[in-house]
């Protein structure tokens, strides 16, 4: 067996897609996308900075945190301010977001490891205008997703197919 076949087959699964994810990672930012932490997602970016749409679907995760919903769907429900006459308000509540995190906690929001910490300053910004209107539109930018609904168990509208009564409307295990 060869140095090199024996090198590959050595190596773990976690290190192979270290190495792919490294790779694919300095692809995709050379190439004007942005990527979440631990590259988790990917996307092209039409107006807003980079730095500035990660950091808004950090906040959508962390608005409505679901760990069995994958990132790509805060990618989409956040998706709609992604255009140029959305950069300034958007920018502008970002960075006074960071301002917060950094007043709070001393490090950008972002940049946060603790998901405490960034509800904290979520928290101490709930009133606020900008902080009401991310939060309103995550309501139906991340809910109203098709490809969300199986994941909690909805199976979609029962109008078209008669309603709930003759379609086991009371066969909710999760509830008690």
């Amino acid at each position: 067996m060869s140095t090199q076949t024996k090198s590959l087959r050595t190596m773990s699964r976690r290190d192979l897609l270290k190495g792919a994810t490294t790779a694919v990672g300095a692809f995709v930012c050379g190439a004007g996308y942005v990527t979440g932490q631990n590259a988790a997602w990917a996307t092209e970016m039409d107006a807003l900075k980079p730095e500035t749409f990660a950091t808004l679907v950090q906040m959508a995760r962390d608005i409505y945190p679901h760990d069995q919903v994958g990132d790509e769907y805060y990618v989409a429900a956040v998706k709609g301010y992604d255009k140029p006459e959305e950069v300034d308000a958007i920018t502008a509540g970002i960075d006074a977001l960071n301002d917060r995190a950094r007043e709070m906690k001393g490090q950008e929001y972002a940049d946060l490891g603790w998901e405490r910490d960034r509800v904290d300053v979520l928290r101490s910004m709930e009133e606020e205008a900008f902080f009401q209107r991310i939060r309103g539109g995550l309501v139906t930018g991340l809910y109203n997703q098709k490809a969300v609904w199986p994941i909690f168990g909805y199976e979609g509208e029962s109008f078209s197919k008669g309603g709930y009564i003759n379609r086991g409307f009371d066969d909710i295990s999760w509830i008690g």
